[in-house]
This record gives structure tokens, C-alpha cells and sequence, in this order.
């Protein structure tokens, strides 16, 4: 294993804080990552990581060769990005991460659109509702809806969608439609997240923001999972118009307090800083900027609204 490769093990063992991860990472063995270790280790004459049986964590020596290590590969990153760009021939393996719902619902099938344009790339796609770094996880681009965090990433719009509410015929003609926000206390609800304390769900009355307290029948991190129960009639859901769109265009869902919407959501690419972004990384943001300019889930925004009209 060359110096580059070694330096490149490194920053993954530290970033991991395990042999093991780093090697899964980077599709080795373990016994290559610690015998790459300890080569390094052997040229520079110093000890750079301490080993536990729980966890590897970096010496003093081994934190400043490891930041060196990020600066140098970064730099050979950039370097390589900006041949590529002015070459701007995509290619290579291209790592994108993105939510289950969406990417599943919408995703997957516009990769197999991009990849049938740019035929000499290869994709690799995660799917998963778990926030990620980007940096650490060795991923090109990072689908993220909502509220951002603050983070040295790039972020660039793609989409937009909204927060409804929704419930099916069945559950509003046994239970009847909340007329106000505060009459959601008095229903069953299907809450995204966690209920270890009691939720709380934000809607808009004109311009001022209403923070209603609500009962979660059912709290789970995966939104196709509360989309079913909610056409089943178990209670009323507050989910992304990309997940119910379908659902409340059919008439399988039926949109509540149509007066009292939650806020917009945004939907962006995330990547990080690099002075030359790599063609790869370019072509695929602009691919789903144009595709997602007149997303199909609009159709159910103009189905909130024939419903407020009513």
C-alpha cells in the first residue's frame, strides 16, 4: 500500500474510531488497515493511534498527521475534480444519499433516467432517514428535506413540498374533521418521530405559526409507514405532499384544517465545499433541479385548495 493509500486509511480510522468500520469503508480486510497502520507508523517513527478494545482514537501526533493527511488528500481531490471539469466528461461512481420515502418514491426512478443519459457512470445510492455527515460517509450528494443545519456543506434547491394533513373518509365519518387546530387534542394521530414527550405540531394561521400539542397513536420515523395507517382509517397524519400527493388525488386521503396549513418544506442537494465541483457531482444536481422543477406532487397543493374552497 502506497504513502497516499496509508494516509487515506488513516483519516478513515480516525474519522470511524474503528479498524473494522474503516475497513468496511474502504472494501478491505482489517488486517490490511492495521498492517497499513502500522507501516505508517514505522516510517515516521511515532505512534499515532491508541488502540482499545472499545475504540481507536488518535495520539497528539497521530491528530496532527491526520489533519496534514486531510488537507493533502483534499487537495488531490480538488486537483483530480477540476481535470475532470475541464475534461466535463462525467465519470466514475457517483455516491448519493437521500430519505427512504422520498427516495424510494421518486429517487430511484430518477437515477435510472440519469444513468440512461450519462452511460459511462456508475451510481450508488443509500437510502435511510438517519441524518449522515456527508464528509465522513464518503458520499457525493446528500438529499436532504426540511430545516437545515449549520454546516460547511453547499446546499442548492431543488424542490419544494408542503406539510399536510390528511385523514381517510373512513376515520373523518366516524370521527368527524377537526374544525381548529386546537380540536386536534381531541383525536387519534400519527405522529413522524418519536412520542418520549408529548408532540407538538406546527401550523400556519395566516402569517403566525401554531404550535398544537397532539395525541400520537402512533409515532414512527418512516413516513410510508404513517401514509398506510392513515388510508387504513387509524387517525390523522401530518406528512410531506410527496408521500399523501397520490393518496388526496385519488380520494384515499382527504386533506384537515385546509385553513391552517403547515409550512413549506424544501427539498436540497447537499455537498461539500470544493473550490472544483467534480462533473459528476454537477451534472446529477442540475439533472434533478430540471426534473423536479414541476414536481407531480403539486397536483395535490391544487387539491388542498379546491378542498378550502368547499
Amino acid at each position: 500500500m502506497d504513502k497516499l493509500d496509508a494516509m487515506n486509511v488513516l483519516t478513515k480510522v480516525v474519522a470511524t474510531g474503528s479498524f473494522a468500520e474503516a475497513a468496511r469503508r474502504l472494501g478491505v480486510t482489517r488486517s490490511a488497515i492495521s498492517k497499513a497502520i502500522t507501516q505508517l507508523e514505522h516510517e515516521l517513527g511515532a505512534r499515532l493511534l491508541d488502540r482499545t478494545t472499545r475504540r481507536v482514537t488518535p495520539t497528539e501526533v497521530g491528530l496532527a498527521y491526520y489533519e496534514r493527511c486531510l488537507g493533502i488528500l483534499a487537495q488531490i481531490a480538488e486537483t483530480e475534480a477540476q481535470i475532470s471539469r475541464l475534461h466535463d466528461e462525467p465519470k466514475g461512481v457517483l455516491k448519493v444519499n437521500a430519505p427512504m420515502s422520498f427516495g424510494t418514491l421518486y429517487l430511484g426512478a430518477a437515477i435510472a433516467d440519469f444513468m440512461d443519459r450519462y452511460r459511462d457512470l456508475k451510481v450508488e445510492l443509500t437510502l435511510t432517514d438517519r441524518m449522515i455527515d456527508p464528509l465522513e460517509e464518503g458520499v457525493d450528494i446528500t438529499v436532504r428535506i426540511g430545516t437545515l443545519a449549520d454546516s460547511s456543506l453547499i446546499a442548492r434547491r431543488i424542490a419544494t413540498a408542503r406539510m399536510m394533513l390528511a385523514a381517510s373518509p373512513d376515520y373523518i365519518s366516524r370521527h368527524g374533521a377537526p374544525k381548529a387546530p386546537s380540536d386536534l387534542s381531541q383525536h387519534k394521530c400519527l405522529h413522524y418521530g418519536h412520542s418520549t414527550t408529548v408532540p407538538r405540531w406546527q401550523l400556519t394561521d395566516n402569517d403566525t405559526i401554531v404550535s398544537v400539542p397532539v395525541t400520537a397513536c402512533l409515532s414512527s420515523n418512516n413516513g410510508d409507514t404513517l401514509r398506510d395507517a392513515a388510508v387504513k382509517g387509524i387517525g390523522i397524519a401530518r406528512l410531506p405532499s410527496f408521500i399523501i400527493g397520490g393518496d388526496i388525488v385519488s380520494g384515499r386521503l382527504r386533506t384537515v384544517l385546509p385553513d391552517y396549513p403547515p409550512q413549506e418544506l424544501t427539498i436540497h442537494a447537499l455537498y461539500a465545499p470544493n473550490r472544483f465541483l467534480a462533473a459528476k457531482s454537477r451534472v446529477f444536481i442540475d439533472f434533478l433541479v430540471e426534473r423536479f422543477s414541476r414536481p407531480s406532487w403539486e397536483k395535490c397543493e391544487r387539491a388542498r385548495v379546491v378542498e378550502k374552497a368547499r
